[in-house]
């Protein structure tokens, strides 16, 4: 009976080393295989960033492309990523940029390496030149669950109804949750759009966990300027238009550094001189700002009463309290920016033209036909599980329309001087519930005399 047992104990310690043999060949096989494939802009439209993930190191990280079949591929680099959480999660970001490319061609591409390949995907190279019409989704405060707008985005992104995406803060809810499994399972569901289109993006406050660290590894937002990786403020050309991305965070997350406001407002301003220079400003006379706390907002509820967004002083609007140092809103006036597009409150919020908060319409009939300051939106209501905002009773004046749908925006910068902007409402199959349209003859710095 003892030898029995010891024979069988032995067997089975056979099989399940061989078990484990197999199973450990079989998981290392899907740890390096490639996943949350999203592309984002190069530095100019020759080029196509391609980001992706491994949960084990590789020592290759390849992207392979052509316009109709794999021609030429390109390498990469890989970085490892420690989530902050308890159980010190690690993955591996991998990245690598597509050059020469042919300006509106479709490519085919996917990504790897020898020990993985993704699918085959494709997207539409960006055109050259300012002489074309853009079309780009924008929004903010998306997630995991309640995701509502996510099929039709999806649907659009593949179906080549966008140049572009712009994610304007607040992802999964949140992307360090479960030791960033959360933030796995977000980047899952957005490849069926960023694997096709450019998914830009802005920081939020649900990404400030660990000092913003799952945002700045799992994206690579490049900065036209300087060709360098900066998920925290930087700008790229599209069309007609020079867009920016900054943060709004770096205002009340102070325990990770004061100095990064003073870093953030020195290149605010001397990229906004850039594009203000004539032969800038006449190539491409839009001037758009994207970041995710809004100046203004008619959010109602008790924990809105405590939003930046509520107060006179705003923060983002004014600067740092008493002194009113780094405002925004002076700096974005001087210059000259068009369009101000925000998120964070979950609900749609269009301003009439606004500086201090004065109206500055372009005329009665007319609001954004040449108006006298940046227009204002807020679209934070793609879907998350923190549901829709509600409004106040009795909003300000200079608010001019309010929407409590789920739902995504459209902005079409059909050339130098009209931009129409629609708001589609996910509770209502997608139908336009908000649009407007702002003419200018003549874009630049606004006449009121800042004091």
């Amino acid at each position: 009976m003892n030898c029995y047992i010891v024979t069988c104990l032995l067997f089975l310690s056979i099989v399940n080393t061989i078990g484990n043999v197999h199973g450990g060949l079989f998981k290392s096989r899907v740890r390096t295989q490639p996943e949350q494939i999203h592309l984002s802009l190069g530095s100019n439209p020759s080029e196509m960033t391609v980001t992706w993930t491994t949960f084990d190191r590789t020592d290759q990280s390849i992207v392979g492309y052509g316009k109709r079949k794999i021609e030429e591929s390109v390498s990469g680099y890989s970085s490892k990523f420690t989530d902050g959480g308890f159980e010190r999660r690690s993955m591996y970001i991998h990245r690598a940029t597509m050059t020469n490319l042919e300006p509106g061609e479709t490519y085919v591409y996917r990504v790897g390496s020898d020990l993985g390949w993704s699918p085959i995907f494709w997207f539409k190279a960006i055109k050259n030149g300012s002489d074309w019409s853009p079309r780009l989704a924008v929004y903010g405060d998306l997630g995991n669950d309640n995701s509502k707008s996510l099929p039709r985005l999806q649907e659009d992104a593949q179906s080549g109804r966008f140049d572009a995406i712009h994610h304007n803060g607040d992802f999964a809810y949140d992307l360090h949750s479960d030791n960033a499994r959360i933030g796995d399972e977000f980047m899952r569901q957005i490849e069926p759009i960023a694997a096709y289109v450019p998914y830009q993006t802005s920081v939020g406050n649900h990404e400030q966990a660990y000092n913003f660290s799952n945002y700045v590894n799992r994206f690579s937002m490049v900065d036209t300027q300087s060709g360098q990786i900066n998920n925290h403020f930087y700008s790229y050309n599209l069309g007609p238009a020079h867009i920016i991305s900054f943060s709004t965070e770096f205002y009340f997350f102070i325990q990770y550094g004061l100095g990064q406001m003073f870093t953030q407002f020195e290149w605010l301003e001397a990229d906004l001189i850039e594009a203000n220079k004539p032969e800038n400003r006449e190539q491409r006379p839009w001037i758009i700002t994207l970041g995710h706390r809004p100046m203004y907002c008619n959010t109602d509820g008790l924990l809105s009463i405590l939003d930046d967004c509520r107060q006179r002083e705003s923060v983002v609007r004014k600067g740092l309290p008493i002194f009113h140092l780094l405002g925004l809103e002076d700096l974005f006036y001087k210059y000259g920016v068009d369009l101000e597009i925000w998120a964070h409150e979950h609900l749609y919020e269009r301003l009439w033209p606004i500086y201090d908060q004065k109206v500055y319409n372009g005329s009665t009939s007319e609001p954004y036909t040449n108006p006298g300051a940046p227009v204002h939106v807020t679209t934070g209501s793609a879907g998350c599980p923190e549901g829709i905002d509600p409004f106040v009773s009795h909003p300000a004046d200079w608010s001019a329309v309010r929407i409590s749908d789920y739902g995504f925006s459209v902005m079409t910068i059909h050339n130098k001087t009209h931009l129409t902007y629609q708001q589609l409402s996910a509770d209502k199959n997608h139908s336009i519930v908000d649009q407007f349209t702002i003419v200018k003859d003549k874009h630049g710095p606004y006449r009121h005399v800042i004091n």
